[in-house]
């Protein structure tokens, strides 16, 4: 069976990590200290995921 799913629920993880990602941007250009940190989770996350991903992935 073929399950519909809206425009919101298919684009909202990719949105949470874009933006994610552009804090993390911003972050690594406006300064140093915590805002190195900041840079490094949100630059860091969709790395994770995508680890978290293929290693969850079913070999066919």
């Amino acid at each position: 069976m073929v399950s519909h799913r809206s425009l919101t629920q298919i684009f909202a993880a990719p949105l949470v990590i874009a933006i994610v990602s552009t804090v993390g941007l911003i972050s690594a250009l406006v300064g140093d200290g915590w805002w190195d940190a900041v840079s490094w989770a949100g630059l860091g996350l969709p790395v994770l995921l995508y680890l978290v991903f293929i290693w969850r992935r079913q070999p066919n």
